[in-house]
């Protein structure tokens, strides 16, 4: 949701390849917002070859459990994007409040380079794109601009995608996508103890984008593998559902991963080095336009862990809730106030026998205050 109220049903109906959310490609629909230099200066720009953002979260965060108080910087991401004719492309943003090098990466990236990448539209029916870019798995979470995120589901939280690769986009029709991607299945040097590394370690991913009913449903779903060791992979598969309504939107995603060796970690931090790992989320989230500069927001989360070599397998689930109240102000700019709750709740099933120290329910609740502010510099 990049536009104020006005213009939310547009920018369903734009979700299309090139307009869906903040995190693959080149972006999502960014709204008719002004720049600081329109504002400033007075005058209008002449293309879309260079938009400079500074994509800033901040919040006064209570935690309730443990008790803590602190003022706190969410989201703080430059992001450089432009389009040169009706061809060539391009899209750069990286994370100024994280380090600018983390160890050996493969991909001669930065980890906190989340995307550099060039893309080529041949026609309205097909293009490609090259560089470090955000897997295209599906899913409207995990789509989403994170700065708009108060909590991800715990699969997304865990989940590393900003990886080297090329993509392949085919148009059949307006309304519809089907793309392909080849990526690294790592951006550093992974560990995994006792497994030989593989020779080619590369993940593979088809994706649909659909656009139904002239925009009122939306869809987003991808399935893909990715090679973790020698002879050892994890297939996910997301599937992802919206509707689109002009004072309503709300989505459905469904997720599966099924690792060989844990990729995500959660099961390997609770009970050591897990393999034949399972996951399952569920999460649903609506947004409510109830009055004019007013939205409410509502998502839950359900989600599972089983691990094959533990018995009796499922030992793990995992509950969260949000809820936001959001404020804007100036429709000439992308600035939200929020106040929100975000809970979190982890069950252990038979933990008495797992060894993880009797722990059977942990759990988690915070209160925030803060803003939300997509400034459009130029």
């Amino acid at each position: 949701m990049k536009r104020i109220f006005v213009s939310l049903l547009a920018a369903a109906c734009t979700l299309t390849a090139f307009a869906q959310g903040g995190n693959t490609r080149d972006g999502g629909y960014d709204g008719d917002y002004k720049s600081l230099y329109e504002l400033v200066s007075g005058q209008q720009k002449k293309n879309e070859a260079f938009n400079l953002y500074f994509n800033y979260a901040w919040s006064f965060q209570e935690n309730l459990d443990p008790a803590e108080s602190m003022f706190r910087a969410k989201q703080f991401r430059i992001e450089v994007k432009g389009n040169f004719g009706d061809h060539l492309s391009y899209r750069f943003r990286h994370r100024l409040n994280r380090a600018w090098w983390s160890g050996t990466q493969d991909d001669n990236f930065s980890k906190a380079t989340d995307i550099m990448m060039l893309g080529w539209k041949f026609n309205d029916k097909w293009s490609v794109s090259l560089g470090k870019m955000c897997q295209i798995w599906g899913g409207f979470e995990f789509d989403e601009n994170p700065m708009y995120i108060y909590q991800y589901s715990d699969m997304i939280d865990c989940m590393d995608n900003f990886m080297a690769g090329a993509m392949v986009s085919w148009h059949p029709v307006p309304s519809q996508e089907i793309a392909v991607m080849v990526s690294n299945s790592f951006n550093g040097v992974p560990q995994y103890t006792g497994f030989a590394m593989p020779s080619h370690p590369l993940t593979y991913i088809f994706n649909w984008n659909g656009s139904l009913f002239d925009g009122l449903i939306s869809t987003r779903w991808s399935i893909g593998t990715q090679t973790m060791a020698r002879n050892k992979y994890s297939t996910m598969l997301i599937l992802g559902q919206q509707l689109n309504l002009p004072r309503l939107q709300w989505y459905f995603d469904y997720m599966g991963e099924f690792d060989d060796i844990d990729r995500l970690g959660i099961a390997t931090a609770d009970i050591g080095h897990a393999t034949n790992v399972r996951y399952h989320s569920f999460i649903t989230k609506a947004n409510w336009q109830f009055a004019p500069k007013w939205n409410l927001m509502g998502k839950g989360m359900y989600e599972t862990t089983t691990c094959k070599d533990f018995q009796p397998g499922r030992y793990r689930i995992s509950i969260g809730w949000v809820a936001s109240l959001e404020f804007y102000p100036w429709e000439q700019q992308d600035l939200r106030f929020f106040l929100a709750y975000v809970g979190r709740q982890h069950n252990f099933e038979f933990a008495a026998s797992t060894g993880m120290g009797g722990r059977v329910h942990e759990s988690s609740h915070r209160i925030e205050l803060g803003f939300m502010y997509r400034i459009k510099a130029y």
